[in-house]
């Protein structure tokens, strides 16, 4: 008589077929991981690196922006100090009706300053008490250095905003990288677990970690 084979259940052929479809599985899926967050770690820790960079730059400009609304902004005191002396020897002159010296500093005000003068006289100052007590009230008194310094002092607040909007985001990519690295961990860890069962916890983990971070990730500006 020949050898008589045992005969196996139905159910136990399934089980034994599937056996290693589910293995190839479990391993594409380990390898998938591995490659798909190593490059989100590469790309993540990039984007951190560039605007950690784009900090600094943004700091330099606004304290660039600083130092140069410094300077105009001393120019500007500079030339008020000039305006006042100028129109207190003329206002002196003015007052007592002495027009041919009231000509003489009126033709060495400021560019800028003439303007406010004559408007403020034509308010007629001597004689109307709601005229204003100064031409530096009025309107047309302006400076081009102070108006300069403002508007430096503008940029250097915009790129303090954005270099701390820089770091914010900077810091946001590096827990990005952490996250990932976890993820490759989890990849990592479940080759080497005995168990199926626990190799398919830990791959498991490790896969909605990383799509988290992915999900979340997507969600960062990105600067190249």
């Amino acid at each position: 008589m020949g050898c008589l084979r045992p005969v196996m259940p139905p159910a136990f052929r399934v089980a034994e077929e599937a056996a290693p479809r589910r293995h190839r599985a479990r391993e594409i899926l380990t390898v998938a991981l591995l490659g798909l967050a190593a490059v989100a770690t590469a790309w993540a820790t990039y984007q951190a690196a560039h605007w950690r960079s784009g900090q600094a730059l943004a700091g330099n400009r606004s304290t660039a922006a600083r130092v140069e609304a410094s300077r105009a902004a001393a120019v500007a005191n500079r030339q008020v100090q000039v305006d006042v002396a100028t129109f207190v020897q003329w206002v002196d002159a003015y007052a007592g009706g002495d027009s041919k010296l009231a000509d003489f500093y009126f033709h060495r005000f400021r560019a800028e300053f003439r303007p406010a003068v004559t408007a403020w006289i034509a308010t007629k100052p001597l004689t109307n008490p709601k005229a204003p007590l100064t031409p530096f009230e009025m309107p047309q008194y302006t400076l081009a250095a102070q108006a300069e310094a403002d508007g430096l002092d503008e940029k250097a607040d915009q790129e303090a905003r954005n270099s701390g909007d820089n770091v914010e985001r900077a810091d946001r990519y590096a827990l990005a990288v952490v996250l990932f690295a976890t993820a490759l961990f989890f990849a990592g860890i479940s080759a080497r677990l005995e168990n199926d069962r626990s190799r398919e916890v830990v791959l498991a983990m490790g896969w909605v970690l990383f799509t988290g971070a992915a999900i979340w990730m997507a969600t960062f500006p990105a600067s190249f």
